[in-house]
């Protein structure tokens, strides 16, 4: 039984029945929440609303009863695609959503799933906290924080957005045990100035515009994830506006498998990589495991490099493995390094048509 603190969106007026506009129901439920600092449970159900926005320390929280692929449980279906997302969390310090099933039936365009925005007044840490969700189908980012301060992601599943998985701009967040899977841009991308955030054991695969992509970012831990067939790098470290570079960052345990898928790569030769370093500062890549590969069906392998190397300083790429790692070079370095880089025992094979046996989904 739940305490007083949490009230059912349902006694408000809302109807799962696939086909009623809960969105004043939403509301009301959310306002009575805000007058307590508690929680708006949902129930299974498909729950057609337009753009739910939480007040500050308010919970939206539902059972996650998804799948891979399906939604299952409690589910917010968008209903049309006039505002900027599902769940509006702009403003709402200490907010939580969990367990819910988000679906943005693809409408509209750059309509994300769930988002923060700017929020002028700010005086503490924004700390949201994003739980066990399914973001799928939105024709924005699955999710986008723009900006953000103390955050977490944990254990949702976002897939089949036409835009990012995750898009950040940020600081002082964990983003652990997610599937950021088939989406349109890449699986978490930097859009602006971002920090101090750790990477954990997320599975980030099938994204179009590439695996992981930081643009000027600093003081990041990126370890144990598994990032599998970009349309671009796995991992890019890039300069960010103005050519800042990425700054204090170490990257240790990740398995980066057939990355560069080529229909999605585009005219840039140094895309078809697993791993993109350029212009970055005290970086650190080490002990991670690089492969080539292709399609689950078979097709073209990629990608053409394993690590491309650019313009960095006080920087470790050191005992990585690339066992059948790419088709053209292990390293590709192109020079222009400050002091301090070391670049040494990186060992493998490139992939050779005669004999080679790759895994793939399993089977061989």
């Amino acid at each position: 039984m739940r305490d007083s603190s949490w009230l059912n969106v349902c006694d408000f007026g809302a109807v799962g029945d696939g086909q009623n506009d809960c969105t004043e129901a939403f509301r009301k439920a959310l306002e009575a929440a805000a007058g307590r600092r508690g929680t708006v449970f949902v129930p299974d159900g498909v729950f057609v609303t337009g753009t739910v926005r939480l007040p500050p320390h308010t919970g939206l929280v539902g059972n996650a009863t998804w799948g891979y692929r399906e939604y299952g449980g409690s589910t917010l279906r968008l209903k049309d695609a006039a505002g900027p997302c599902l769940v509006d969390i702009t403003g709402a310090v200490g907010a939580t959503v969990n367990g819910l099933s988000l679906q943005g039936q693809d409408l509209g365009s750059g309509v994300h799933g769930i988002y923060m925005g700017a929020n002028p007044g700010k005086k503490e840490e924004d700390t949201p906290r994003i739980e066990r969700c399914h973001v799928s189908h939105f024709t924005g980012d699955g999710i986008r924080l723009d900006p953000v301060w103390c955050f977490s992601i944990r254990g949702c599943e976002v897939i089949f957005n036409k835009g990012n998985g995750l898009g950040i701009r940020g600081w002082d967040g964990f983003i652990l045990d997610n599937w950021f899977s088939g989406n349109g841009g890449s699986g978490i991308a930097s859009i602006g100035v971002t920090a101090s955030n750790t990477l954990t054991g997320n599975r980030i695969e099938w994204n179009r515009g590439g695996g992981i992509r930081i643009l000027g970012g600093g003081h990041y831990n990126i370890t144990g994830n598994y990032i599998d067939r970009s349309g671009g790098p796995g991992l890019a470290l890039l300069p960010g506006e103005g050519g800042g570079p990425c700054n204090c960052i170490t990257v240790t345990g990740n398995v980066i498998y057939r990355s560069g898928k080529p229909e999605w790569t585009g005219g840039d030769e140094y895309e078809s990589a697993h791993v993109r370093l350029e212009g970055g500062h005290g970086i650190v890549f080490v002990g991670n495991s690089l492969c080539v590969g292709q399609d689950d069906g078979g097709g073209v392998m990629s990608p053409r490099y394993s690590i491309v190397l650019r313009a960095l300083k006080n920087a470790v790429v050191a005992n990585n493995t690339m066992n059948i790692g790419s088709l053209k070079a292990l390293v590709q370095d192109l020079g222009e390094h400050g002091e301090g880089v070391v670049i040494r025992d990186n060992v493998g094979n490139l992939f050779r048509d005669e004999g080679t046996t790759i895994w793939a989904s399993g089977q061989i």
